[in-house]
């Protein structure tokens, strides 16, 4: 299918896919089945918005991206609000989880970059239990800490060698996406998905909200509970700033349509 196929809706400067599960996809079989150069998948929410506002490159790494769906409700509620029609958001799990179940139907290898060796090694476990014809082309876990041009290109190297079709990057926004910007020119891998903690949770090394939690705007208050030191920012400083950036956007685009 073509990307021009799927509905998209500007949030302050942004764009993003109103895209489901299906339309995501399909898309990634027809990019593997190319094997063009490699694209890349955002799966964020408000706080790539805002990041992406507070920042000139990121907005650049955000435009570049292949597809930017709505891994948060309130991108969701943005277009419910705005009149277009989406059932629910794309997050980074359901995505990882759906793409490797029909990878395994399908034949399509996946890697796995990003977290710790041991989230690696209890995520693939997992889902070669769960799809145990699921190719794992390989996983690795990189140091915690600015590589060496030397060591980039050994792991970049690595990834490439490994054949993999689909590239699982796990790295936490802003640094995944920003990972995928710098390295797309050079991956061989026809499509890179940023997918944040999505490794923890399908792993089991973190439990992630109830659907029903997550569906209806409140898995922001899960990951407070659980990491509130990581998203302490989002929920106290980006979300309400987000939420009078929204109002604001409105009430301009209803001034800007009044006639003079």
């Amino acid at each position: 299918m073509s990307i021009d196929q799927i509905p998209s809706l500007r949030v302050l400067g942004v764009s993003v896919h109103l895209a489901r599960m299906d339309q995501v996809l399909n898309l990634m079989d027809e990019w593997v089945e190319k094997r063009a150069s490699c694209k890349y998948i955002v799966a964020t929410g408000m706080h790539g918005v805002m990041e992406a506002r507070r920042s000139p490159y990121f907005k650049s790494v955000i435009d570049s991206a292949g597809l930017f769906v709505p891994d948060g409700f309130s991108l969701v509620a943005v277009a419910r609000l705005r009149g277009v029609k989406i059932r629910k958001r794309v997050s980074g799990p359901d995505l990882m989880w759906e793409a490797c179940k029909h990878a395994a139907e399908v034949g399509h290898s996946v890697f796995f970059y990003g977290d710790s060796e041991e989230t690696l090694g209890a995520l693939s476990a997992k889902l070669k239990g769960c799809f145990p014809s699921l190719k794992i082309a390989g996983a690795h876990s990189p140091p915690f800490r600015p590589l060496t041009e030397e060591e980039d290109a050994e792991e970049l190297a690595m990834i490439n060698a490994s054949g993999a079709d689909i590239l699982w990057v796990g790295l936490g926004l802003p640094k995944q996406e920003q990972w995928m910007y710098e390295h797309r020119d050079r991956l061989k891998v026809p499509v890179a998905v940023g997918v944040g903690a999505a490794f923890k949770f399908l792993s089991g090394r973190m439990k992630r909200a109830p659907s029903w939690i997550g569906d209806n705007g409140f898995e922001w208050l899960w990951r407070l509970a659980l990491e509130p030191m990581r998203v302490w920012r989002r929920v106290f400083i980006d979300g309400p700033h987000f939420v009078l950036c929204i109002v604001k956007e409105g009430l301009d685009s209803i001034g800007s349509s009044k006639p003079k």
